[in-house]
């Protein structure tokens, strides 16, 4: 930093704010800290009475922090993303599409262990839509060593991009609905409607829908003839629990299922099961997806759809921001549920 006369300060960077009053009409900035000095800001300078500044003057070896968040931005961004303009200093990532947050959290951490940097993110696996903000990031001085940032560039894309939207697919969706009462007629399905739903939000079609009494047999052939006529990923709602008439899960596995998970770290929805039949996972959704608005189905089904295959560990990592603390009104996926990791 040094002072120096005004006309001697084109492209160098201001180092404070430049204040300007006119009585009972504005006092405020009239150039910011950042700012670098153009030829059409001498008048005005001299007409506050800045006859000298102090700045910082970029040579080779330093970038401006404008360029510094543009260029570590950019090095972070994969698809789904476009960069804002830089705003004293920030730059910030917003999704291009809607789509499934995906954060390489080890790489984010270590970009912010170095000094003079910062970024920071939404929570990963979470679900974004098309021109929400996700990530903002920006250097602290106003200048800093191209080699610095060199280093932070290569730690954005050393793993592939940290920061992406991925898309989510449009899947044929079958649903089993279980239970005695209303394969016989005694109840109206109430189940049935949320998950349809809820896929349809995302862009799912359900081709298929079948309903079985309470016995592990028909629920398994209802499996399995969605899966033969075509169904990409099928739910089977209620039977989940570990009463003697609730045998999805048995079902699941008589069906021939390659079993991820039976219990989630997560309220609602600790009785859900995952298993995979080939490539197609079928769901057993425990009764809280039917009466609660957010659940496990709504952090599961965005990462299938995303063309996640989830594992063992992926459910472990839940339990760490798997409670859901039920707002009203709900601000889900504004929210800590399920992104703990």
């Amino acid at each position: 930093m040094k002072i120096v006369p005004v006309h001697e300060a084109l492209g160098m960077v201001r180092c404070h704010d430049v204040t300007q009053i006119i009585p009972g009409e504005f006092k405020g900035p009239a150039f910011r800290k950042g700012h670098i000095v153009q030829p059409d800001d001498v008048p005005k300078l001299l007409s506050i009475g800045k006859e000298r500044l102090y700045v910082w003057e970029i040579h080779s070896g330093l970038l401006h922090e404008n360029e510094a968040a543009m260029c570590i931005a950019g090095a972070a961004a994969g698809q789904g993303i476009i960069l804002s303009e830089p705003k004293e200093g920030k730059v910030d990532l917003i999704a291009s599409r809607d789509g499934l947050l995906k954060i390489r959290v080890d790489d984010l951490e270590a970009v912010n262990a170095a000094e003079e940097v910062i970024f920071s993110t939404l929570h990963t696996n979470q679900r974004v839509l098309r021109g929400k903000t996700i990530a903002g990031t920006r250097i602290i001085p106003l200048v800093i060593e191209k080699k610095k940032i060199d280093q932070i560039q290569d730690i954005c894309r050393q793993h592939g991009p940290m920061i992406e939207v991925k898309s989510l697919r449009s899947l044929r969706a079958g649903i089993v609905i279980t239970g005695s009462e209303v394969y016989h007629g005694r109840i109206k399905d109430r189940f049935g409607p949320v998950v349809k739903r809820k896929m349809e939000e995302l862009g799912c079609r359900v081709v298929g829908q079948t309903f079985a009494s309470d016995h592990v047999r028909l629920i398994a052939d209802g499996i399995l003839d969605l899966v033969r006529e075509g169904a990409q990923m099928v739910a089977v709602t209620g039977g989940m629990s570990v009463d003697p008439d609730d045998v999805t899960p048995a079902a699941i596995r008589a069906a021939g299922g390659r079993v991820v998970t039976y219990g989630a770290p997560v309220l609602p929805g600790a009785m859900f099961m995952l298993a995979y039949f080939g490539d197609v996972p079928v769901m057993g959704l425990p009764g809280c997806v039917m009466y609660h608005g957010t659940s496990i189905l709504d952090l599961v089904l965005p990462r299938i759809l995303a063309g996640e295959e989830l594992t063992r560990t992926d459910f472990v990592k839940l339990a760490h921001g798997g409670l859901c603390v039920q707002c009203r009104p709900c601000r889900y996926p504004d929210c800590g549920f399920g992104k703990g990791v």
